[in-house]
């Protein structure tokens, strides 16, 4: 997210949001329309980035999304996020200035344009499953999980994307989807993914200082917090919500704890929670297991071109001169945080998160 939100995506991503159903109806005439093109390409092998935001997923999908023949969404698919194919091909087709990279809202050092790489498809998660970002129950999709109404929608939208993007293989990042990972194996059973892992006390420090920045910014533009709830981010800001992941007094205990301010304890908990199920669901399911290559953010950070390697071979994806740039130039890059954590909050993240941690060597 950047900080200018204009006021055609404002009012275009209100209509989408107040009428999904709608919208759906106009995906699925776009899918009859093109269906002589779509039937015949097949969604082979997709690759699912994730982790708990600020892990590292971003510059991840940056990466991948430079190799051959790849498919992503774009900041420039909200808010016609339904209809992709139509909205991409009318958007290649407006006047535009050169692109000239800003640093999005984070503050990070990431630099994006419109046609950057983007988490995008949490839209269509929610205009089918109206409960995800409800922290009153579970939010977890699993192999038991049915809804062919959105299996199948959600095929037909990736194919519509490899159409008009003439690629091969789908990437998508997504925080969320760290809950629905058995359920995203059974509609695509040769999906590959991709999670991404940090060190507790380093990730509760970015979590935190995001949060802050996310809710100065969220107090002081109330377009910024309208968009971040059409777009499915609320991993900061004043819209915060932890994902249940199945057990709602540990939910309620986080929740607790960030709104008495003992937001250090109520991240770290928080931590524990999302890389505890992590590693259950992993050690239940070999098939999913295999499938997956568990990434440290320090492995990010300290050795840049082994994580190319290792995540090109893993998804099975041809390397490139501009993937080979960004590896090289930007996954050594990380930025220091001005949060200090005391003796006391260094034994409180330790102890809430070091069992869990060390299953994961971080």
């Amino acid at each position: 997210m950047t900080r200018k939100i204009s006021k055609f995506t404002d009012v275009i991503g209100d209509h989408v949001t107040a009428s999904p159903q709608l919208w759906i109806r106009l995906g699925n005439f776009e899918t009859r329309f093109l269906a002589d093109r779509i039937d015949n390409i097949e969604v082979e092998k997709p690759v699912y980035v994730t982790g708990l935001a600020r892990a590292g997923t971003t510059i991840t999908l940056e990466l991948l999304a430079k190799a051959q023949s790849i498919a992503s969404h774009h900041y420039h698919d909200f808010p016609f996020v339904f209809t992709p194919y139509w909205w991409n091909k009318t958007f290649k087709l407006m006047p535009k200035q050169p692109a000239q990279p800003i640093e999005r809202l984070h503050s990070d050092g990431i630099t994006v344009t419109a046609n950057s790489p983007e988490a995008i498809e949490e839209v269509l998660w929610m205009a089918f499953f109206d409960y995800l970002h409800d922290p009153s129950r579970s939010n977890v999709l699993s192999s038991d999980t049915s809804n062919p109404e959105f299996e199948q929608f959600y095929t037909d939208h990736i194919k519509k994307l490899l159409l008009v993007n003439g690629g091969k293989r789908y990437i998508a990042k997504g925080n969320y989807n760290i809950s629905r990972l058995a359920y995203l194996q059974k509609i695509h059973p040769d999906a590959l993914f991709v999670i991404l892992v940090r060190h507790p006390a380093d990730h509760i420090a970015s979590l935190i200082r995001q949060h802050r920045l996310f809710t100065e910014v969220e107090t002081n533009n109330p377009l910024a917090l309208k968009h971040m709830r059409k777009v499915g981010h609320f991993e900061f800001g004043k819209d915060l919500r932890p994902i249940n992941f199945g057990y709602g007094e540990q939910t309620n205990e986080v929740l607790k704890l960030w709104a008495s301010r003992q937001v250090i304890r109520g991240w770290a908990r928080y931590w524990a929670q999302v890389y505890s199920h992590v590693d259950s669901v992993l050690r239940h399911n070999s098939k999913l297991r295999n499938a997956t290559l568990v990434l440290s953010h320090q492995k990010l950070c300290d050795d840049p071109m082994g994580t190319y390697r290792d995540l090109f071979e893993h998804c099975q994806l041809t390397q490139t001169n501009e993937a080979h740039a960004i590896a090289a130039t930007m996954l050594g890059r990380t930025k220091s945080y001005d949060i200090m954590f005391s003796s006391e909050d260094q034994k409180i993240i330790s102890g809430e998160t070091s069992k869990i941690a060390s299953l994961f060597n971080v």
